[in-house]
């Protein structure tokens, strides 16, 4: 372990932010790094709790925490950043947008502040990267076997690593025009910059993975066309059919969904141009944002940096508790009220609210008609709502932004004509090997689990690259 009273004898220090006044007239990440010494004493936090918690229930990717914080507080980086890729491909990406399960699992946190686990994870990889420790990884020997992925968020590029890493030709596809999936696209700049991903593509580049965008396997190629070029493939295309929002005026310019929000700005960051016609701009608008979670948030940060003249966030569910809330006990994921760095930056938020239309003067959203609800717990625990009567209100919306969270992976031609099964949830079936019910064909990520976490999509990645690697190894 690291210093045996550490916990009792230093507080948490969170990392410093840019300020607001700063931040909200550019894309520029919002956090920045403690001190390599301040770091080592927030790792010297890290107590001889017995059960780490953190590595054992709280990571998606069972990270060694314990071990590398006593690397961090003893000054072995280079130990530590060697430990943390064992389990993690993207440690520079979960240090950046994971929700930090671990830290919520940390023993400290039952009764004090937890180890800042995220902060310490962060700051080895960039050592790493400012050292020049990280470099690629190529395979010894070549299987001649050859594995397609198709999608390019965290599950995919997490398993095209570890597939070429064990020689076998990767080629990983994506239908945007640029690699990284949701990673790209649909996490703003000031949380997560692009140059982050592209650095790391240049290490898979260098270990033998061939990178197709702009390529739409069921479209631009017949997918049962495509596999017999392949010995195995891999989908990793997410759950991306966002939940709608059914309610007259639904079709009005200026609704639209926050995923074409989002990524057409990261678009325009990256130095795309936007035809005037079809830019999606929150300038000088009053901005209604419909979904309280962190794709939400997303959509008031990136308003406000737009120029939005008011953005108010909407959601259907009730407040939740601030503090503690006795039906997530710890180590549970605490379902408690959460400010993120968007919300501070300035805008309303209303609970208990559901959409019941959308207004416009011709064809252009004007307002959003919505009601209260009262939210009861039934005795079998579970929650129901009804309307408030006489509570019917309206907002004023230049532009709504329907940020509901997703469903399922989408059900195209590439899943129909490979004839995978699916679950009633819409997921894509598959068995303990993550092999779907065509032969050959696996699945990883949210397109088998529904919509979840970038880190557990990586850690999903990692299990189906390990299943798809003996299936290609058979006969060898």
């Amino acid at each position: 372990m690291a210093k045996p009273t550490g916990f009792l004898e230093y507080a948490r220090q969170n990392p410093p932010q840019r300020s607001i006044p700063e931040r909200i007239h550019d894309f520029i990440e919002i956090d920045k790094c403690l001190d390599p010494d301040q770091l080592e004493i927030q790792a010297a936090r890290c107590m001889d709790c017995g059960v780490p918690t953190c590595h054992a229930y709280g990571c998606p990717l069972g990270n060694l925490i314990p071990d590398f914080n006593d690397l961090v507080y003893k000054k072995k980086w280079r130990a530590a950043l060697e430990l943390l890729h064992k389990t993690n491909n993207f440690p520079e990406i979960t240090g950046r947008i994971c929700p930090a399960l671990c830290e919520t699992a940390c023993t400290l946190y039952i009764n004090q502040e937890p180890v800042t686990i995220r902060q310490i994870e962060l700051q080895i990889v960039e050592r790493g990267w400012e050292q020049g420790w990280i470099s690629p990884w190529p395979a010894t020997f070549k299987t001649g076997k050859k594995a397609a992925i198709i999608g390019s968020g965290p599950a995919g590029l997490a398993a095209a690593q570890q597939l070429a890493r064990q020689g076998h030709k990767v080629t990983l596809f994506e239908k945007s025009d640029r690699i990284g999936g949701i990673l790209r696209y649909g996490i703003p700049d000031y949380k997560l910059a692009k140059r982050v991903i592209d650095r790391r593509l240049e290490q898979m580049l260098a270990e033998g993975v061939i990178f197709q965008p702009h390529v739409e396997v069921g479209k631009d190629i017949p997918a049962p066309e495509f596999c017999k070029d392949f010995d195995a493939v891999l989908l990793t295309t997410g759950a991306s059919v966002a939940r709608e929002l059914e309610v007259p005026g639904r079709e009005l310019s200026g609704t639209c969904l926050a995923m074409d929000f989002l990524t057409q700005q990261n678009k325009v960051n990256a130095g795309d141009e936007i035809s005037p016609s079809e830019r999606i701009s929150a300038q000088d608008k009053h901005v209604v944002v419909v979904g309280g979670g962190d794709t939400g948030s997303d959509c008031i940060g990136t308003s406000i940096r737009q120029g939005a003249r008011h953005v108010t966030q909407i959601e259907l569910l009730p407040k939740p508790l601030e503090g503690q809330n006795p039906d997530t006990p710890w180590p549970m994921w605490p379902v408690i009220l959460r400010t993120s760095t968007s919300h501070q930056e300035g805008c309303d938020r209303l609970w208990s609210i559901a959409t019941k239309q959308i207004t416009g003067v011709r064809g252009k959203v004007k307002t959003l008609q919505a009601v209260k609800l009262d939210w009861t717990r039934q005795d079998d625990g579970r929650w129901t709502f009804k309307e408030i009567p006489g509570s019917k209100f309206e907002l004023k919306a230049d532009l709504v932004l329907l940020a509901m969270g997703f469903v399922h992976a989408e059900h195209g031609s590439l899943v129909e004509d490979l004839k995978l099964e699916k679950d009633q949830r819409g997921n894509i079936k598959v068995n303990e090997n993550f092999m779907t019910s065509t032969s050959g064909v696996f699945v990883a990520g949210d397109a088998e689990t529904g919509p979840s976490l970038a880190v557990r999509a990586i850690h999903r990645g990692r299990l189906a690259a390990g299943h798809l690697d003996a299936f290609l190894s058979k006969g060898r």
